[in-house]
């Protein structure tokens, strides 16, 4: 029986995310890579270990979990056929005016400000990287939710790096000289 006073631990959810992300054939590295892509042109010394490293920040917040968690549970259940109609497919044909799967990744890049919110929108537009692998229909896997929310990840660590990125230029530092926490 479900107990609404349990709290779920939050090692629980994050382990959840990373699974989660794994099942459907995303890595931390997938992502990072569209950071650094996006990152690189105004970012020197910039690695793609800073990148995995912020992609890993970011999946740490409870409001990317939950959005991961919430938009790869239904794009697996679309697969399995078990939503209601006229949902089922919606999700299925990744309806261009459904909309609700960039909803849910522009809400989760917004807790990053609006860098991310305009990172998020190049991202949804140019596909990059394993997006546009996601965003391609490939037999029975279902991505709707998916590739927005990579999107909505790289974005997020993306303006999470450039942030930190000023704040060490203004020290005088630079990325070689600092790990990032």
């Amino acid at each position: 029986m479900f107990n609404r006073a349990l709290k779920v631990p939050s090692k629980e959810v994050t382990e959840a995310t990373y699974k989660a992300l794994e099942r459907r054939g995303v890595t931390v590295r997938d992502i990072a890579e569209i950071v650094y892509t996006v990152q690189a042109p105004y970012s020197k010394g910039l690695t793609i270990e800073h990148c995995d490293q912020s992609v890993h920040k970011v999946l740490g917040k409870r409001e990317i979990q939950h959005a991961v968690l919430v938009g790869i549970e239904l794009d697996e259940l679309a697969e399995k056929g078990l939503l209601s109609q006229p949902l089922q497919q919606l999700i299925v044909s990744d309806e261009s005016l459904f909309g609700i799967d960039e909803t849910i990744a522009v809400g989760a890049a917004q807790s990053y400000g609006s860098i991310s919110l305009t990172t998020y929108g190049h991202l949804d537009k140019e596909k990059i990287g394993i997006i546009n692998k996601l965003d391609v229909k490939d037999g029975d896997k279902v991505h709707t939710f998916l590739d927005d929310l990579v999107g909505s990840i790289a974005a997020a660590a993306s303006s999470r790096l450039a942030h930190q990125i000023r704040d060490l230029e203004e020290r005088g530092e630079t990325l070689p000289q600092y790990e990032f926490v």
